[in-house]
């Protein structure tokens, strides 16, 4: 835990650094620790401030292990292949590229070693997730200030009726994500990215950005 706060409120090193962890620690995750990355969670912005959202909170051994059986499923027939038929990202070596691979593939073979999941939900009829997402961003900003490694995952809903059977969210609700959170195997890093040149544009769809 010594890398717990070190830069803990340099808000751009946070987002510089929060790597998607999939490689958890069985450890428990203190409750101090794991109420401040909720509380973040419901600081972010959302539709007319309606707070429409819930988050479920999942650290019961036979629930994590019923919902990753539908998980690994997808990983293993569906998103696991797609993934190695294809090639890397822009500006990813094949070797960082099988590194991210077998990485998700530990988390589709351990999800429910993590020691808690945060499912983020939201009633009603399910929609682009535009009143969920900016919670759901804020802690994993939060897990990494606090040193707490955490991953965005939706591959699950390839099976969304049975995993959310199975997690026990009722009729009306939908969830947008599973975000095991955990001590990290591994450290935190710079996430790489795509220069600006290559994503934004200035005034003309195409037209470069000068950033002066």
């Amino acid at each position: 835990m010594a890398d717990t706060a070190s830069n803990g409120h340099d808000l751009f090193e946070i987002m510089r650094t929060t790597r998607s962890m999939r490689r958890l620690k069985p450890d428990p995750v203190p409750a101090a620790l794991l109420n401040q990355v909720l509380e973040a969670g419901t600081f972010a912005a959302n539709g007319g401030n309606m707070q429409s959202w819930r988050f479920l909170v999942i650290r019961d051994a036979a629930i994590k292990s019923s919902a990753a059986a539908w998980y690994r499923k997808a990983w293993h027939e569906v998103v696991g292949p797609r993934y190695r038929s294809g090639g890397p990202a822009p500006g990813t070596t094949p070797e960082r590229f099988a590194r991210m691979l077998a990485a998700a593939e530990h988390l589709a073979d351990h999800l429910h070693e993590a020691p808690v999941w945060i499912v983020p939900c939201l009633a009603g009829p399910r929609g682009s997730g535009s009143s969920i997402f900016p919670a759901v961003q804020n802690m994993l900003l939060a897990a990494r200030a606090r040193g707490l490694g955490a991953t965005l995952t939706t591959l699950y809903l390839l099976h969304e009726k049975e995993a959310e059977a199975a997690m026990g969210i009722p009729e009306g609700q939908h969830s947008y994500a599973i975000l095991p959170i955990g001590f990290p195997m591994g450290k935190f890093g710079p996430v790489r990215r795509a220069p600006l040149s290559d994503v934004v544009f200035e005034n003309h769809w195409g037209q470069a950005w000068r950033g002066d």
